[in-house]
């Protein structure tokens, strides 16, 4: 099992957002548009007046102008529109006034532009037309053309420029997620089949995740070079992995995907749900910043990597539509136990649920906003994990 002395170590965390001969001109990490922002401070590692918050799934269902200005347009294609994905994209920038903009878009779209037939099925989720479970599929699957991301590199394009000096997060899905939609064909309780096939064929595994890895990459450093600050990683279904599964067969692909965007010089975020045991094998892959699950407290998963490694996170998501005064206790127990990482970015567990009320994202970001970030007052020995609830209940 990984350790914390696997870190990345200090050299790489100083190098994080640092200006990259790679980037244009005018990209506003060159130009310092972005490069003093609170957000990429603290994905830095540094320590801000206040901390940065911007939420998962902040751009969606859970705003009324989300769904007036998509309207009757299928998901995929409003993220192949960039006026439209661009505008979608900033809506709750401008509403909640979080401090970064999030790319919206879908983890199957690079697949898509591939040429691999998917859609997303009200009700079911991504579907795929053919799934993918041979060594032929796998050697048939096309290989992308970088003109097919002409949309997105617009897209992109269109959300810095109206987003201003609030930073743009790229965004990919990574490789086990997206490969397990291939081969399940559409979303599993259990994977079954996936991991079937990734211990009884891990040739064909192997070249699968591959291809996914290039196709993720590609889609992925677009959005870095057309003027993304951030870049990051979401794997939904890693947490059903064991580590030795997720050393032997996943992190080298995802390590991949990450190394396609390094040069870029810019934070790289790796998330993904009950992902406790493989924080430290997913901030090995090359991650700069960890996101941590609900399931998490903050100051246990700082402690397992090691103390060195920004994180971001982790309002739990099922209390949104509760009572204020709950809500308002977690969420200064989260920046209490934020307050012991080098860096920390306030988010959600996982993301906003579409019946949240707005207004309770709008609330939140406040809160947030209000609250000096200190370090907190702790007893010398207290465990990893164990900070009492700012009201004294266990």
């Amino acid at each position: 099992m990984p350790t914390s002395e696997q870190s990345p170590g200090t050299d790489q965390q100083r190098a994080v957002g640092a200006e990259s001969s790679v980037l244009p001109p005018t990209h506003p990490l060159v130009t310092g548009r972005t490069s003093g922002s609170i957000l990429v401070r603290a994905y830095r590692g540094e320590r801000t007046a206040t901390r940065p918050i911007w939420m998962m799934r902040q751009a969606g269902r859970s705003l009324p102008e989300y769904r007036a200005a998509r309207g009757d347009t299928a998901m995929l294609d409003a993220c192949l529109t960039p006026e439209l994905a661009a505008e979608i994209t900033c809506q709750p920038v401008r509403r909640h006034r979080v401090d970064a903009g999030i790319f919206f878009s879908d983890i199957v779209i690079p697949v898509r532009l591939a040429g691999v037939g998917v859609d997303i099925v009200p009700g079911v989720g991504p579907v795929i037309d053919h799934p993918i479970r041979s060594a032929a599929a796998v050697a048939a699957l096309p290989e992308l053309d970088p003109q097919a991301l002409a949309p997105i590199t617009e897209a992109v394009a269109r959300s810095v420029e109206l987003l201003g000096d609030t930073p743009l997060i790229g965004f990919a899905g990574a490789p086990f997620t997206v490969a397990s939609y291939l081969v399940e064909g559409r979303p599993s309780r259990d994977h079954a089949i996936t991991k079937a096939l990734m211990h009884e064929h891990p040739d064909v595994w192997d070249a699968l995740l591959a291809w996914v890895a290039r196709t993720t990459g590609a889609f992925l450093r677009a959005q870095g070079l057309a003027g993304a600050s951030a870049l990051q990683l979401f794997d939904s279904w890693a947490g059903t992995l064991s580590v030795e599964d997720y050393l032997a067969h996943v992190q080298p692909h995802s390590a991949a995907v990450l190394a396609q965007v390094a040069d870029l010089g810019m934070p790289r975020i790796h998330f993904g749900t009950r992902t406790r045991h493989l924080l430290v094998a997913m901030r090995d892959a090359g991650a700069d910043v960890m996101g941590v699950d609900a399931q998490t407290p903050l100051d246990e998963a700082v402690a397992l990597l090691g103390g060195r490694t920004p994180v971001q996170g982790n309002i739990d998501p099922a209390l949104l539509d509760g009572p204020w005064a709950e809500l308002d206790a977690h969420i200064r127990d989260v920046l209490r136990r934020g307050a012991t990482a080098t860096g920390h970015v306030v988010n959600l567990g996982h993301g906003v649920p579409p019946t949240t009320d707005p207004d309770v994202l709008t609330r939140i970001v406040e809160l947030v906003h209000s609250v000096p970030d200190l370090l907190p007052d702790l007893p010398p020995d207290l465990p990893p994990g164990s900070l009492p609830h700012p009201d004294g209940a266990p």
